[in-house]
């Protein structure tokens, strides 16, 4: 064995574990996802061929398009929401401001805690009678709302309450905003730009490979939205937070379509690449990436 065919076996063993990995735990389940996607299967039994059956079943499903128009509607608002929110998180915990520290620990915290008992907390904050929520507004003498049990507020509310979490994506543009070069802050505020101006024309644009890399994150997250609506809402009031992946559940852990639910997950993936893809495309005229 020559040192070229040495070297290649040396770094092939090195990423084997990593091979063996995603061969078996991803590879080969994407592979049965999509064999299971053209039968009928419902776990008790063997698979039965099927074709595209599952497919155009789907197309014809109005539950799977009022899921779909519930999933792009969360992510509508839920995505632009949690990224001008922790960016502007993130740009006030940037400035020298008393315990700084303390308030950065604050705020990640929450992405810390799991998600069951944050949702636990905050239906007990949103309930409609006992809530804390209501009672502020009590004080205030604003009028209570119903929040979840609402088909009007109770997607807002999801949308809102996805702010909890933005810790992530905080700690990620705080990490960006050290490598922003002082001297283009200087250069700016030579030529009269203010506090805003130099936001704008140096931070933004600098800070725009982390803002592309936490806007894909979320555009996953968003359109994969499952556990916080499935806990405190489960899909009501009629339908109006009933998610893709909710749906996706039913049909292969509840119903016992699996073939059906296969299906319904590739078309998730087909969304969320599409979605991806479309933001790799805006990228290349809005990120842009410091030389050298």
């Amino acid at each position: 064995m020559n040192n070229e065919a040495r070297q290649f076996a040396k770094g092939m063993s090195f990423l084997s574990p990593w091979l063996f990995g995603f061969l078996v735990f991803t590879l080969v389940p994407l592979a049965l996802t999509f064999y299971f996607s053209l039968t009928k299967f419902d776990l008790l039994q063997r698979p039965q061929f099927i074709g595209v059956k599952n497919y155009t079943d789907i197309l014809h499903d109005d539950l799977f398009w009022k899921a779909t128009w519930n999933t792009f509607y969360y992510t509508a608002m839920a995505l632009p929401a949690g990224l001008l929110v922790s960016l502007g998180l993130a740009l006030l915990l940037n400035v020298q401001i008393p315990g700084r520290a303390v308030w950065r620990t604050i705020i990640f915290m929450p992405s810390l805690v799991p998600i069951v008992a944050s949702a636990m907390v905050w239906m007990w904050l949103l309930n409609p009678r006992l809530g804390l929520i209501n009672g502020i507004l009590d004080l205030l003498h604003i009028p209570r709302s119903p929040w979840l049990s609402d088909p009007r507020w109770a997607m807002p509310t999801l949308a809102m309450m996805s702010l909890w979490g933005v810790g992530n994506a905080v700690v990620i543009y705080l990490a960006g905003l050290q490598d922003v070069p002082a001297e283009l802050y200087e250069a700016a505020e030579l030529d009269g730009a203010g506090p805003l101006g130099r936001v704008w024309h140096v931070t933004i644009p600098m800070l725009s490979p982390v803002i592309f890399f936490n806007l894909v994150i979320a555009i996953i997250g968003a359109l994969q939205v499952f556990d916080v609506p499935y806990i405190m809402t489960n899909g009501g009031p009629v339908h109006t937070t009933y998610f893709l992946s909710m749906y996706l559940y039913d049909n292969a852990f509840v119903y016992l379509h699996m073939g059906y639910g296969a299906a319904m997950a590739w078309i998730m993936l087909l969304f969320v690449l599409a979605m991806t893809a479309l933001a790799f495309l805006v990228s290349k005229r809005l990120v842009h990436y410091q030389a050298g």
